[in-house]
């Protein structure tokens, strides 16, 4: 830890390691990725993820069809509302055309493109292992290249001079080092794990959330950034937040606990009362606004209600449904108001017109004459066995983060650019999203930026 490094990378999880090996890739000769959590838990976020979203003009050896730029923006810009930096969102989106390329050349594995409902054949490339194989490819082509890898080694300070990081002070085995480099790249993260935070942000809800990945996004490094005079971008409340089955764990549940069925049932609060529309659009493409809206209702709880004819239809999440013969008996399993969920129900059934069900288009099964319609995918809810599932939410990643430019440099608050720190991943993803979310696509800004701030990074080391 005596050394010079020419670029340490803060962080282990995607934008980290493609920070890393992209540096190397550029002429960096002495790299060092330092990583806060234990090998056995190395990768952050990145190893419960299973695609990336990818451009691309014609068909693929990973993806079918064509998945152009414009609508691919458009699916970003419908998502987060039109809240967000066209430029900074297609630099993105045409910068993922290579991306598998890139990826296969350092070790990472696809599956074939998916058919079925999922509507994602075309536009997302599946890791074969998910996540978990894609980080393991990355870690033994970095140790490949003989980058020095440190775990259970947290940066707690960025010991800087104006815009100058001269070095970190990280804390390892419970003593604090310091750590001297040309460049450093800041790739650690958001703050969802830091339940402090979160409640400073979003109130007593907050205690009822559920971390979908690692505990070990803290913030820390955010905090610093604030600390030196960086600027900050995005609206704390803001992220990456899936309706997850409530049964999940605090921490670590990954992707096997989102629920998938809303789109096919609909959903009560605890009041026995239903509040958004469920089949609004591909699910997705609006899977990740159910998190939110989950978390503004009482206690932060829901129900996800499907009969027999929504079996099969979807992918089930790790836990079995609640399951009963009659809805009585389900309302009373899931301990809700009997009367007024039955009504509910009841009213839902009669208002649903009659349709082709097709998961696989926006249909024209919808209701008619409710407060709050369902447009698509509309089936009366009269056939049993008739299942659940508790609904939480549950946060991926915080976008409130540093503002970067498309060189990934850190912006300081009086505008000027940091000499030598870049960022990469979740820490700069507000730069693109503010709100909302569509699948595939935290891991394409991480790739993206990643390796864009690895060779700005070694650019900058060699200067």
């Amino acid at each position: 830890m005596d050394q010079l490094y020419d670029v340490i990378v803060i962080g282990g999880g995607n934008a980290a390691l493609c920070a890393a090996l992209s540096a190397r890739e550029q002429g960096a000769r002495k790299i060092a990725l330092i990583e806060s959590a234990p090998k056995e838990w190395r990768g952050g976020n990145s190893s419960h993820t299973r695609n990336l979203r990818c451009m691309h003009n014609e068909p693929t050896d990973v993806l079918t069809d064509s998945y152009t730029e414009d609508e691919y923006f458009e699916d970003v810009w419908r998502v987060t509302n039109g809240q967000t930096n066209e430029s900074m969102a297609r630099f993105v989106i045409r910068s993922t055309v290579d991306a598998t390329a890139w990826m296969k050349k350092n070790g990472v594995r696809f599956q074939p493109s998916l058919g079925g409902t999922l509507q994602l054949g075309r536009t997302n490339a599946f890791f074969l292992g998910g996540g978990k194989a894609l980080v393991n490819a990355y870690y033994k082509a970095a140790e490949k290249s003989h980058i020095e890898i440190f775990y259970e080694t947290e940066c707690i300070r960025l010991n800087m001079k104006g815009s100058v990081c001269e070095s970190i002070t990280v804390m390892q085995h419970g003593l604090e080092k310091s750590m001297r480099a040309k460049a450093f790249v800041i790739a650690a993260g958001g703050f969802e794990s830091n339940r402090e935070w979160l409640e400073e942000a979003w109130g007593p809800a907050a205690k009822n959330f559920l971390i979908r990945g690692t505990r070990f996004n803290q913030g820390v490094l955010l905090k610093e950034l604030i600390r030196n005079q960086a600027m900050i971008i995005g609206d704390p409340t803001q992220g990456h937040a899936v309706a997850i089955d409530a049964r999940s764990p605090l921490y670590d549940g990954g992707i096997v606990t989102r629920v998938d069925c809303v789109s096919l049932g609909i959903v009560l609060n605890k009041n026995g009362e239903r509040f958004y529309d469920e089949g609004e659009d591909f699910w997705p493409k609006r899977y990740a606004i159910w998190g939110r809206l989950v978390a503004k209702q009482p206690d932060q709880i829901a129900y996800c209600i499907i009969d027999q004819k929504s079996i099969g239809r979807f992918m089930p999440s790790v836990f079995k449904s609640i399951k009963a013969d009659t809805l009585e008996a389900l309302i009373k399993e899931l301990n809700l108001p009997l009367n007024q969920s039955l009504e509910t129900i009841a009213t839902y059934n009669a208002a649903v017109q009659k349709g082709t069900f097709n998961h696989s288009i926006l249909d024209d099964c919808h209701t008619k004459g409710l407060e709050i319609n369902k447009t698509h995918w509309a089936t009366t809810i009269d056939e049993g066995p008739f299942y659940a599932y508790p609904l939480a939410t549950g946060i991926t990643f915080t976008y409130m983060g540093v503002k970067v430019d498309k060189e990934s440099r850190v912006t300081m608050a009086d505008g000027s650019m940091a000499d030598n720190l870049f960022a990469a991943g979740e820490i700069m993803a507000g730069n693109i999203l503010t709100q909302g979310y569509v699948a595939g696509f935290g891991m394409a800004i991480g790739t993206v930026f990643g390796r864009i701030a690895g060779r700005e990074a070694a650019k900058n080391a060699n200067a």
